[in-house]
């Protein structure tokens, strides 16, 4: 049995990208209904505690916080793909691994140009390698594997493509995610597998949208309620459970580690974003996106625009 997790990051912010995050794992099917951190409690907890060794994989709001800046985040995603069996060594080869084509499509955008940060960041090499062995032998000792992530970052200018062509950024979250559900499907033909989603704002119906992107597939409502909507997907040999849930991140451990990937990748594009900025106007205050600083960010820069060159449309989101 397959696990995945999905979950997404950047979805209000005025300036950077909106990035949408899988994690994988295979487990026995006689342990599908068991918590993973329960499973993986020998090397993994959901609380962060500071003589803990144990890695911490939890909603990425409470591993992110101005004193910690990346350390949680980047320990818990790159050792995650250590046990993988993958180690990266820049942000490109995080990229071009997680989601192929998006270093191609960063080329457009001068504040992406140079996506070359040495990783890891903050972390501690022989730390991750240390954890890395933990996990990887709770995992083994459970039957179960972690077969990667996968990632879909969408930059600003094509996110306000996709808005203007669909009308709805909603439906261009959702439609990211069916992509992710179908790289999912490619990857691993016939398996079964279940997806479990953090609800998407006060969406609670998404069959007609699965049955869109899934056409081969037989659906059934299995539930629609105002905390859950859950689906069953059939295509012999393959059998799909797809639940959207209100904070999922707090239930399943594959959509908690899919929130740390999103939240990671989107603060690496944003280093590289004020990295580009700072280098034109050196005293300039860096942001994280959001919208109040966003605007005083656009308010600092506004006069300078014209003279590099910038198109206003690559840079800002539509809200």
């Amino acid at each position: 049995m397959i696990l995945a997790g999905i979950d997404e990051a950047g979805y209000g912010p005025l300036l950077g990208p909106l990035v949408v995050s899988a994690t994988l794992f295979e487990i026995p099917d006689d342990r599908a209904d068991e918590s993973l951190w329960e499973t993986l409690r020998d090397s993994v907890t959901n609380v962060v505690r500071k003589r803990d060794p144990r890695l911490a994989i939890a909603d990425s709001k409470k591993l992110y916080t101005r004193g910690q800046g990346l350390n949680h985040l980047e320990r818990a995603a790159l050792c995650s793909l250590m046990v993988g069996g993958f180690r990266p060594r820049s942000f490109r080869e995080l990229l071009d691994h997680l989601s192929p084509g998006t270093t191609d499509a960063a080329r457009g955008y001068p504040w992406y140009a140079r996506l070359d940060t040495p990783l890891p960041v903050c972390c501690r090499s022989t730390d991750l390698a240390t954890q890395c062995n933990a996990v990887r032998r709770s995992l083994s000792a459970s039957g179960g594997r972690f077969l990667g992530a996968m990632s879909e970052p969408l930059l600003e200018g094509h996110y306000n493509r996709l808005v203007d062509k669909t009308r709805n950024k909603s439906v261009v979250l959702l439609g990211l995610t069916l992509r992710l559900i179908q790289r999912v499907a490619q990857a691993y033909p016939g398996r079964p597998v279940r997806f479990y989603i953090d609800r998407q704002g006060g969406r609670t119906a998404y069959a007609r949208w699965l049955m869109m992107g899934f056409e081969d597939y037989d659906l059934k409502i299995l539930e629609e309620s105002a905390d859950r909507s859950a689906y069953r997907m059939t295509r012999r040999p393959a059998e799909w459970r797809v639940e959207f849930a209100k904070s999922g991140e707090r239930h399943h451990l594959p959509v908690a580690l899919a929130s740390i990937f999103c939240k990671y990748i989107r603060e690496l594009f944003m280093h590289a974003f004020n990295c580009y900025w700072q280098q034109h106007l050196p005293d300039l205050k860096p942001t994280a996106g959001y919208y109040t600083d966003g605007q005083r960010f656009l308010g600092d820069v506004q006069a300078h625009l014209e003279r590099l060159g910038i198109d206003r449309s690559m840079l800002v989101r539509q809200i």
